[in-house]
């Protein structure tokens, strides 16, 4: 009982300092602002990395073919070697669609040894926007739906602020216990990991992005040295941030991440598998296929988020008996104490899901189902399968490939 009462002591204090000293991650903030009145509005070529998404399109590629954007706007699909019909489907929807001239469907060519997927695609679509290119890409996935406003917005925040980078995490499906468990989780865990405000710090060194929307400046990206800087890169949302904010500019560039109820994914999230395989993918690639980082990783995820709870099951019968030792005491309340700052903490991030107070007490279980895929993607790539994702595999070890 001492032992779990300077544990439950020493998990209550690193959420004190989380509180009130990890620059408010917990924050839903900063959200993307309304977009200003501008004279001129700069071309912008918008890139989408298509594998296998002809059931997905019909809900999100008619949303970028209408944005309501007052400069000139040029959308290019790359078609990752699919084999359900992807470009097709592509066609047929610009075809129907108001302003579907927008489009040209790109199809890739063979990915070369050392690129993942899908910088393989952006890369081909960066290759395919000619010899007159937009000023400002815009990186959306296939499954990204934007509302009509949506770039208007982001290339204002970007001129507003003379950002290199602006990127937003698109809100994801939550439908069923376990996605309206985990999603939030995913993303405030994600926010742990990359608090948004010292992303958006220029002093800070934190830097990251969300792959689903990432506008930025064409010029800046090709000084720092381009797609092939990153092109093995796993998560190459954040790669593409550190690269910008490192390399963008002289002194560092300028990124900007936040929040946003206008661009959402329109891809199903409502069983564990599906959230369980994303997190797999690329889980171990986040620790730098390193165990030493996954044996520190598994211990912090039990002190930090599974000792309060530990604590108040094993002394709260003796509690509530009147028989608790001072040990016990101290254990009962620092588990309590602990367990409810940190569902307060996740609680701004149920909200912004829509999701009951309940949800926020299940943080708990939340990261010891984390902690299992991150061990679930330790032993993928020991088996030679890391980072298996749509049919490809990355990142097994040598003596597998």
């Amino acid at each position: 009982m001492t032992v779990l009462a300077w544990g439950g002591v020493a998990a209550l204090l690193i959420w004190i300092g989380l509180w009130r000293w990890h620059t408010g991650f917990w924050r839903i903030a900063p959200v993307l602002p309304e977009a200003h009145r501008a004279d001129v509005w700069p071309a912008v070529d918008v890139i989408i990395p298509a594998r296998n998404e002809a059931d997905i399109l019909p809900s999100s590629l008619p949303t970028i073919l209408r944005q309501e954007y007052a400069g000139a706007l040029r959308v290019f699909l790359v078609d990752d070697h699919s084999d359900d019909g992807t470009a097709d489907v592509a066609a047929r929807l610009a075809a129907k669609c108001e302003h579907g001239d927008r489009l040209t469907v790109v199809c890739a060519a063979d990915r070369p040894q050392g690129w993942t997927g899908k910088l393989w695609a952006l890369w081909q679509g960066m290759q395919a926007c000619g010899h007159s290119p937009a000023p400002l890409l815009l990186f959306t996935d296939a499954d990204i739906a934007h509302a009509p406003s949506s770039l208007s917005r982001l290339v204002a925040q970007s001129t507003r602020g003379d950002y290199d980078l602006v990127s937003l995490m698109a809100r994801l499906q939550a439908s069923g216990f376990w996605s309206r468990l985990l999603v939030p989780a995913f993303v405030y865990f994600f926010a742990m990991l990359y608090p948004f405000r010292r992303v958006c710090d220029p002093r800070s060194k934190v830097a990251g992005a969300a792959g689903g929307c990432v506008l930025l400046r064409r010029q800046v990206l090709e000084e720092a040295g381009g797609l092939p800087a990153i092109a093995g890169a796993l998560i190459d949302d954040c790669s593409l941030g550190r690269l910008i904010k490192q390399r963008g500019r002289p002194g560092g560039g300028r990124i900007w991440l936040g929040f946003t109820r206008e661009v959402v994914s329109t891809r199903p999230c409502g069983d564990l598998g599906t959230v369980w395989r994303m997190v797999v993918r690329t889980a171990f690639v986040q620790l730098r296929h390193s165990w030493l980082l996954l044996g520190g990783t598994v211990g912090a995820m039990l002190l930090v988020f599974l000792w309060g709870p530990l604590c108040l099951v094993l002394a709260g019968p003796k509690l509530l008996l009147y028989r608790a030792t001072p040990a016990g005491l101290t254990a009962g309340a620092c588990g309590l104490a602990s367990w409810l700052l940190m569902a307060r903490t996740f609680r701004p991030m149920t909200r912004w899901y829509d999701q009951p107070w309940g949800i926020a007490l299940l943080l708990p279980l939340a990261a010891a189902v984390y902690t299992l895929m991150t061990i679930h993607s330790a032993l993928c790539y020991l088996r030679g399968a890391g980072g298996a994702w749509k049919g490809r595999t990355y990142g097994a070890p040598a003596h597998h490939r």
